[in-house]
């Protein structure tokens, strides 16, 4: 399934459905940001998805960050809730989504780096290499509040 972003796009189709979802900040021990090169947009992001019935919000972060990139982590805070309504997602199956994102700080465990059928490709991305890539305005969002240590309160917006 492919989709679309809109971002403050007055030609944006209207939101039908909205469908909590997390991402996940993770860095390794030397710093380095993990991130996965996304099938359905062809952008960078955080490794993440949507919350299913029956299991808890932190469930849904180990859960979908080991499906997307092989590694298993431990979530440590919430780094902010993500909900701009200028911010859509069509889908080719008529669903335009609104952005509902949980972001999360989280430490690996274990695992090794594997795609998805939701990732082509999956790496440690160096902080001085993330302006290479090209990654969403709410995405980047997300990192630059994930990536700040000196942050003691969630970003609520």
């Amino acid at each position: 399934m492919s989709r679309i972003d809109y971002f403050r796009d007055s030609n944006a189709p209207e939101a039908n459905s909205v469908v909590p979802s997390v991402t996940a900040v993770v860095q390794d021990e030397q710093g380095n940001l993990l991130l996965i090169h996304k099938t359905d947009n062809d952008l960078w992001a955080l490794p993440g998805g949507g919350h299913d019935v029956g299991e808890s919000i932190t469930q849904t972060v180990i859960r979908e960050v080991e499906e997307e990139t092989g590694i298993s982590v431990t979530v440590d805070a919430v780094v902010g809730l993500y909900t701009d309504p200028q911010h859509v997602m069509a889908y080719d199956d008529g669903e335009v989504r609104q952005q509902f994102s949980i972001c999360f700080r989280a430490r690996p465990i274990g695992g090794s780096l594997r795609t998805s059928s939701e990732s082509k490709e999956v790496r440690w991305v160096s902080l001085s290499d993330l302006d290479k890539l090209d990654i969403h305005p709410s995405m980047r969002l997300r990192i630059t509040h994930g990536l700040d240590a000196s942050r003691t309160t969630p970003y609520i917006g």
